[in-house]
């Protein structure tokens, strides 16, 4: 291969793969507290109330199990966009390798 590749593409590519990686962290910090959100929620006492914040204020949840429901959808959701993320950063690890070893060859 006779591709020319420039230092700033290979910082471009860089930066995509951090800010991927700090995509995939944060996203895998808020399935973490959706699961420990879920947990609590079945742990609870069924007498006790529960209540879900909404801007600034807290609102009594009449159907627990709805609110499990909207949770687990959530967290399911977010587990899904992870997988992608994980996958973009598999192709821009790959792609910046690439990349990395035709600057250095060339």
């Amino acid at each position: 291969m006779s591709e020319k590749v420039s230092t700033e593409e290979i910082q471009s590519l860089a930066r995509d793969l951090q800010l991927v990686r700090n995509q995939i962290q944060t996203v895998s910090s808020q399935i973490s507290e959706y699961g420990i959100t879920i947990e609590a929620l079945e742990n609870q006492d069924p007498d006790r109330p529960v209540f879900r914040s909404l801007g600034n204020i807290l609102l009594e949840v009449d159907d627990r199990n709805s609110l499990s429901s909207e949770l687990e959808e959530a967290k399911n959701s977010l587990e899904e966009h992870l997988n992608r993320l994980i996958e973009r950063e598999d192709n821009l690890r790959e792609h910046y390798e690439d990349k990395a070893s035709l600057f250095e060859s060339g």
